[in-house]
Parts: structure tokens; sequence; C-alpha cells
């Protein structure tokens, strides 16, 4: 496979540094302007040419410094703005990322000095993680760097015979980002397949184009938009250890399985935490792999640190079915789905402290973590305000409040580098991208490398280039946060949509709720014991039973029981065997205010409340 390393103004730190103990130093090393013919073509990889030569020439690596006594030392401010981002970007240079470039976050991020280096987490892996070696071919790849070198090593196809000449669409500029906006007075934007190696010469030209998105690349995704979610990690968490890293993925889900399987072993009866109702997919993800899981007791705010100490610390494997004490929590913090909970900052701190107490590693899923809503108003309080979907609200909201008022991730608390932390762009841009990333210490990243390479290579070049064009060329940092402002704006009116419904057509007898404050999600409780067959009937005949009237009346909700954390537990002892199967103590219902009109979900929702009361006969 093809490899090009990346022109960086600066790289503070790389594998060998992180074998240093402490941080104290870091070197500026800026390469020199290209400006001959010569000199530019030597950074180009890829070109047109008659035959189509994989190689043509490989860039330079930048030059770490060669005595540490060399080295000024920088002082680590405490957060990173969108204009340090810039002004790093401007001291660096043009991006120069060809075919299958390598590169770590190392070379877009901030200096971490005085940041202390991650716990290692040996004793967390997998026996199969353990022993995965990193792919020959990718090895191999260091030898291009000597110039001129011919490459008929590899197996990337010419550009040349790729039939995409080029891909159009229309974007919307910001901050007018609705749907109509975008037909009247978008941006139609175009990527062709030699946009770089034609604009070579422009120092704010292309980085990134067909010819090199639609061919092979590393696992770890391309270089440029590792740069983007690098920066944007920075911006939004600014993790207080050193060597974090950030690795490209194929959507959240697929991360997690590779995760699972990097920290999980049925041969050792490995288990795992996570909230009582949690996520399906997840829940089948770790079926499969016979790693059992375990839900901690919920209140308003997710997971209750006290229950998940309590149980950790009373831990019985018998008890248990033979599952050993979990080291791993699976944790959704932000508008969890299914229950629409989001942890605090202090609860967050709570939860960090009891995994430290029991050596947990924290996997941070957090696709809904944008979506933090404003304040719920009842509708007889908001008369007079624009309600429409068309309109966000905070309009006039800074870019740097937006950050500031975000509740702090895990990620930003992780003093020992014990969280990996899941990001997508599939809440708030498209879920078809199947694009996402992770954050973790290096150590850990460089383990899930090793499984991408050999597991999908990476995500979609399609994806990354289109994304790329979209948040990096055309929206920069400031434009994406503002984008997910409004997005913030409408999930509010969405979400107050489905609580003036609930508020209007359920009975409040039966039918509780927590207004969401984040997330897509609304979680109703269902009082079993009021119904009037509780007697003959069980909870779940009778969640049964009022799904049913719900299709039939022509609305499609979630069943509570589909989201147990261990209902797929097996292999248990009989006492844990007869535990499972014992019926859930409260009925409850997931709807999502996602994607149906406001009409829609009003009628949705009291067609809902239609099919309790005949249930209830009420």
């Amino acid at each position: 496979m093809q490899r090009t390393i990346l022109r960086s103004a600066r790289r503070p730190i790389t594998a060998a540094s992180h074998s240093r103990q402490v941080l104290t130093k870091t070197k500026t090393s800026a390469l020199a302007p290209l400006s001959s013919p010569a000199q530019q073509q030597k950074r180009l990889l890829h070109h047109k040419s008659k035959d189509c030569q994989e190689a043509a020439a490989v860039g330079t690596t930048a030059k770490l410094p060669e005595k540490e006594e060399d080295i000024p030392v920088v002082t680590q401010k405490k957060g990173v703005t969108i204009q340090d981002i810039l002004e790093r970007r401007a001291k660096a240079g043009k991006l120069v990322a060809m075919t299958a470039a390598a590169a770590d976050s190392d070379m877009f991020k901030a200096s971490p000095v005085g940041k202390p280096m991650a716990k290692r987490w040996d004793h967390h892996l997998s026996p199969e993680s353990r022993i995965r070696e990193p792919c020959v071919l990718k090895k191999a790849a260091r030898h291009l760097k000597k110039p001129g070198i011919i490459s008929l090593g590899g197996g990337l196809p010419c550009p040349e015979y790729f039939p995409f000449e080029s891909i159009s669409m229309k974007v919307p500029q910001a901050p007018n980002f609705s749907e109509s906006a975008t037909q009247e007075s978008g941006k139609s934007i175009t990527i062709g397949k030699y946009d770089v190696s034609t604009n070579a010469k422009q120092e704010n030209g292309p980085v990134y184009d067909l010819s090199i998105a639609l061919n092979y690349g590393q696992a770890h995704g391309s270089a440029q938009m590792m740069r983007f979610v690098t920066e944007h990690t920075e911006l939004v968490s600014n993790p207080p250890y050193a060597d974090w890293q950030v690795c490209l993925t194929v959507g959240s889900t697929a991360a997690l399985e590779q995760a699972l399987r990097m920290l999980c072993d049925k041969s050792r009866a490995d288990s795992i935490l996570t909230e009582e109702y949690s996520f399906s997919t997840a829940l089948e993800t770790a079926m499969p792999l016979g790693v059992k899981v375990f839900g901690v007791k919920m209140d308003d705010q997710g997971l209750l640190p006290e229950s998940m100490d309590e149980m950790l610390s009373n831990w019985d494997v018998v008890q248990r079915g033979g599952a050993r004490k979990p080291h791993v929590l699976y944790t959704v913090p932000s508008g969890q789905n299914p229950t629409g909970a989001t942890q605090g900052e202090e609860r967050r701190r709570e939860i960090y402290k009891v995994c430290q107490k029991h050596d947990l590693y924290i996997i941070e899923d957090e696709p809904y973590y944008f979506l933090q809503m404003h304040e719920y108003t009842a509708a007889k309080d908001r008369r007079g305000t624009v309600t429409t979907m068309a309109n966000g609200r905070g309009e006039e909201q800074s870019v740097d409040q937006f950050l500031s008022e975000l509740i702090p991730t895990l990620l930003s608390m992780d003093v020992d580098g014990r969280v990996m932390r899941m990001d997508s762009f599939s809440k708030v841009v498209v879920p078809g991208s199947r694009l996402g990333w992770i954050t973790a210490s290096a150590q850990m990243v460089e383990r899930y490398i090793r499984h991408a390479e050999v597991c999908n290579q990476g995500p979609s070049g399609f994806s990354q280039v289109i994304l790329h064009k979209l948040l990096d060329e055309e929206w920069g940092h400031e434009g994406y946060l503002r984008w997910l402002m409004n997005l913030k704006g409408e999930y509010t009116k969405r979400r107050d949509v489905m609580m003036d419904a609930c508020e209007r057509f359920l009975p409040r007898e039966i039918v509780s709720w927590a207004v969401p404050k984040a997330g897509m999600f609304h979680w109703l409780k269902v009082a079993y014991p009021l119904h009037p067959d509780a007697s003959t009937k069980s909870l779940l005949e009778v969640e049964e039973e009022i799904f049913n009237l719900c299709i039939e009346k022509g609305v499609l909700v979630g069943r509570g029981s589909w989201f147990r954390a261990e209902q797929h537990n097996h292999n248990s002892s009989p006492a844990s065997q007869e535990q499972h199967r014992e019926q859930p103590k409260e009925m409850f219902f997931r709807a999502t205010f996602a994607a149906a009109t406001p009409e829609n979900m009003t009628e949705a929702i009291r067609r809902f409340g239609e099919a309790v009361r005949e249930s209830y006969r009420f």
C-alpha cells in the first residue's frame, strides 16, 4: 500500500517520544517552502501520467529534534480556541497528504507539554488484541519515503480507471441552514479527481480529491479528516493527558464491536457494565461474543454511581453465573438510548471515580452529545414565541458560549487515559456516511488500528472526501459548530412538540415521564400495577397488548423490554437464569421525536394515549 508522510510545521510527540515518562519540552521544526518545480514534484504522490506509476514521488518527513536541550519549553493553555487552530494551520502551511498517507493526531494537535502520559492498559486487553501484529504491507510502505523510489510493491489501482471525474453537491451556508434556504442560496461545490495536483502551487488550494480519497487508504482514515476531528476534539474535550490519539471509524456500531473484541474475551468469562436499559444493538453486539452484560440502576440522570460501586464491591462470581467482575463500562452519557437520560457534570465525575476505584475501562458512546437542548417551557407559557420548525433558539449565542454550556465529556475528565470516546457524524450530519472516530490513549488507538487493518481498512473514501469538503473546506470549525447550534434549536422544538402532546393526550395517573435534556428519545413509564388485569397478566403480556394496540391504531413505539441489559445473558447458573427470567418490575415505551413532522408527532402521541386507555379500560 502506498504511503506518504505529511508535511507538518511541528510534531511534538511521536510513537518514539511516547516512551519517555515525562514530557518537558518541544520544538518547532518547519519545512522550507517548496518553490522549484522539482521540489513541488517531490511532494506529489499522484499525478496523471501515461504509465500511471503508483508512486511518482513521496513527501519527506518532518524531523524530530535530535537533542532534548534544543527544545524550548512551551506553556500549555487550559483550552484550545478556533483562533489557536487557525494560527497553527497557518504556521504549518498547506497540508500535503497524498494517497494512503500515514498520519496521527500528534501532527495536528497543540503541544501537550505539562500533561501526564496515559496509564497502560495491557491487563485489560484481550488475548486476541495482544497478539495482533501490524500489516506487513503497510510496514513495507516506510521505504516509500526514499525520493525517486519506484513502487512495484503495493496494489493500488491507477486513478485513471476510477469512473468518477467529479462529484457536485449543493450545501447550506452558515447561518442559513434550513432546507428552503439551501435551495434558494446554498452553494454548489465540486470535488474533482485531480484537484490537488492541478492546484499544487496554490497555498490555499485543495488538499483532498477523488484520486486520493477513492484509492486505498490507511486504516486510521485520511490525514485530511483526521486533522479536522483531532482539532474538533481539542475544542470540545481537550483531553488532560498528553498521548491521546484519534482514529476514524466506520460508525460507532462497528467501533463498539472492535472495542469489545479488544477488551473482552469469552474464555476469561469477561463481562461489561452498562445502564439497566441500554442500546439494543450494543447488547446484540456483545451477546454473540460471549460477553455477559450487567445493568446498573438508573435515575433521571442515568447511571447511579453508588449502585455501580455497590454492585462491583460485592461481586459474586457464582451468583453472576460465572462472570468475573466487570472491567469495562459501556455508557451513553447524553440523551441515552433508550431512556433519554443525561448525566450531569457531577454525575459524570462520580462515575469516573467509581471506575478508578474498581479499575474499569470506559467506553463513552456519545452520538447525541451535541443535541443538548434548551430547558422545556410548557406550551401555555410559550405563547407569542416562534414555534415553527424553520428557526432555532439561541441564534445570537456565540460559538464559545455554546461550547462552554455543553456538559463536560468524560474524555475531558480522563486523567488516566481510561476512556475510549466514540463520536459519530450519524446523528448530527448524515447516518449514511458511516463515519465517526474514536479518541483514546496512543496505546489503545494503536491496538484499534491493528484490528481495523484486517477488519475494514478504514472508512469509505466517498464519505471522507464529501464530509471534508463540507466541514473543513466550506464551513470550517466555526461553521460546523454553528450547524450544531442550529440542530440544538431544532431538536429543542421537536422535543417541545412531543412534550406538549404528552401533556395534552396522555393520562397522567397512568403514564409518567421526565423531560429529556438531550438526544432524540422520550421514555414513557406506564404504571403496570394499575392495570385492571395486573393480577392475571404478566407485565410483558400487558406491554405486548399495548404495543399491538398501538400498531392497530397506527403508531409505532419501542417496547421497553427490548432494551433490558441482562436479557441476552446465556450459560448462567440456574440461580442466575431464574433471576433473569423474572419479569421486569416496571413498564416503559420509547418514542422518538427525531423525524416525524410536528403534526404527525402530535397525532402519534394521541394514538398512543388512546391505546393505553383502551388497554386500561380507562
